[in-house]
């Protein structure tokens, strides 16, 4: 067999070569025509059947009819019988050139064979249990390629939070890849037979794997995976010991390419694959030409370089869950939790709940409409961009001189709550005390209800109702009622997790909570 001299010529010029050159099978084997209309070469020794195909560059290969191999050339075989346990001799996949070689239309499917996957080429054919996934050319250390269906879920993307969105995802483990599609489809294709590419695929290396904490997921046997770029998932089954096959398969596979750097990572994605390789087997016409190539090959490797290390800055860069978690970036006060935000701030009741009071006690008393009424809502949210960023805050300045601009922050710091004043568990129980007909035992249920809640609702309640108490007080001139104060903040401090068709039920429930709470303030917190 002659060596390969250029990218155009044929891989072998042997006498057994394909009916391309010679009209007819080689010497050995039969042609056939499957279902589809493809040709079909059978071994007369061994019955194998062989698929001819012809990739992007115009060059014919041929693949086993199970997927497990691929080759430039038939496999030949001695005219006597093949001595037991020995594999036919074929000739493999190997070149001059040391360029990957990019296999198109395989299974609706695209692999890249690197340079180390040479030597196993000649790979085993697949296990029975693993016909929907074939075997590719791999390099001997790498662990076993696996693939199955999965319930995933991104958690983060780039150091950013994401919703969750379960969904059952056909998964393939591929090297140093994990490769995600939305179903498994037939059975001849990795992805499916409509769909030749994975909805989206996950790099392995840098990465690590455990199993996840109840505070990520409420479901059994979920493994949390975290890449370097930021992306966090979960991963799950119902099945114990497919989800352990997983996470050992994960764990072997990241410890296995632990050891590539930045720059192996960077190689694993060039800019534009086989542009280099053309420019040099193409003839040069003239020095001036080479001049210039050599130039811009100079300033194309330097961009690369730039690059690289832009690269290696940005992915190197923590996530913004990792900073919050080291306590470089504080959480805000607005969309805080009310007990998270006590415990930041070492007191029962926020700060800023107390500075909106005191201000508004001080100034705002008399003013028509309070609470009623609403403010100006850019001057609101520049008020609340200040407080979240532990700006000095001062409501006598006169950028917050309208009264309000302060009673609007207050009450949009209640309602972006994550969990309202009134808790969600507590909303049902709520509603069941004030449907009852006797007044007293409403009273004492209401009561016994504030009672139950976390310390700081309980103190911030407390504060909050006594303000709102000296509202009414002042009514006459402000034209405030206990009925107004209550349809204000009746829907602000009470409302159910999961919103129904009831709402207008549920709204006056929650004014008469409201109302029974400010009526009996004295009878509920005491004097």
């Amino acid at each position: 067999m002659e060596p390969l001299s250029s990218e155009e010529n044929c891989p072998s010029t042997h006498s057994s070569q394909s009916d391309s050159q010679y009209g007819s099978p080689p010497r050995g084997w039969s042609e056939e025509l499957d279902e589809h209309g493809h040709t079909l070469y059978v071994s007369e020794y061994t019955n194998e059947k062989w698929i001819k195909h012809v990739d992007e560059q115009g060059r014919p290969y041929y693949y086993s009819a199970d997927g497990s191999r691929s080759e430039w050339e038939l496999p030949k075989y001695n005219l006597s019988p093949p001595i037991s346990g020995e594999a036919p001799k074929s000739h493999s996949l190997e070149r001059k050139q040391q360029e990957p070689i990019v296999l198109t239309k395989w299974r609706h499917s695209t692999y890249v064979l690197d340079i180390s996957d040479k030597e196993s080429v000649n790979a085993k054919p697949n296990s029975p249990e693993s016909d929907s996934c074939p075997s590719s050319p791999k390099h001997p250390s790498t662990p076993s390629e696996k693939c199955g269906v999965l319930n995933v879920t991104k958690i983060t993307e780039h150091g950013k939070k994401v919703r969750k969105n379960w969904a059952s995802t056909w998964t393939v483990l591929q090297g140093s890849s994990l490769l995600f599609a939305k179903g498994q489809g037939s059975g001849t294709s990795w992805f499916g037979g409509n769909q030749s590419k994975p909805e989206f695929t996950v790099d392995l290396r840098g990465g690590s794997v455990e199993w996840a904490s109840k505070e990520k997921s409420s479901k059994k046997h979920v493994i949390e995976l975290k890449t370097r770029v930021g992306t966090e998932l979960l991963i799950q089954s119902e099945i114990d010991s497919v989800i352990n096959d997983w996470f050992r398969a994960l764990s072997e596979t990241i410890n296995t390419h632990a050891w590539e750097s930045d720059e192996a990572i960077e190689e694993d994605m060039p800019e534009s694959p086989g542009s280099e390789k053309h420019d040099k087997e193409k003839d040069p016409r003239d020095s001036k030409k080479n001049r210039v190539v050599k130039n811009s090959s100079m300033e194309s490797s330097e961009q690369k370089k730039t690059r690289v290390k832009l690269k290696k800055f940005l992915t190197r860069r923590p996530t913004l869950q990792a900073v919050r978690d080291k306590g470089y970036i504080k959480d805000q006060v607005f969309g805080c939790s009310l007990t998270a935000l006590c415990q930041r701030e070492g007191t029962s009741v926020p700060n800023f709940v107390k500075m909106c009071i005191e201000h508004v006690e001080n100034t705002g008393l008399n003013v028509d409409g309070l609470y009623r009424v609403s403010g100006n809502l850019a001057v609101i949210q520049k008020l609340r961009f200040a407080v979240n960023h532990d700006e000095k805050v001062n409501l006598d300045d006169s950028k917050w001189e309208d009264i309000h601009v302060t009673t609007g922050a207050l009450k949009m710091l209640f309602r972006e709550l994550p969990e309202p004043l009134f808790t969600y568990a507590s909303f049902n129980d709520f509603v069941e005390a004030i449907k009852n007909s006797d007044y007293k035992q409403r009273v004492q249920s209401i009561k016994d209800l504030i009672k139950q809640l976390p310390k700081p609702n309980q103190e911030t309640m407390k504060v909050l109702f006594k303000h709102l108490k000296r509202v009414i007080d002042h009514g006459e001139v402000n034209r405030m009622t206990t009925q107004s104060v209550a349809i204000v903040f009746g829907p602000t401090l009470l409302r159910p997790e999961i919103e129904t068709g009831n709402m207008a039920v549920h709204m006056v429930y929650q004014n008469q909570i409201v109302e029974l709470i400010l009526l009996e303030y004295e009878n509920i917190f005491g004097r």
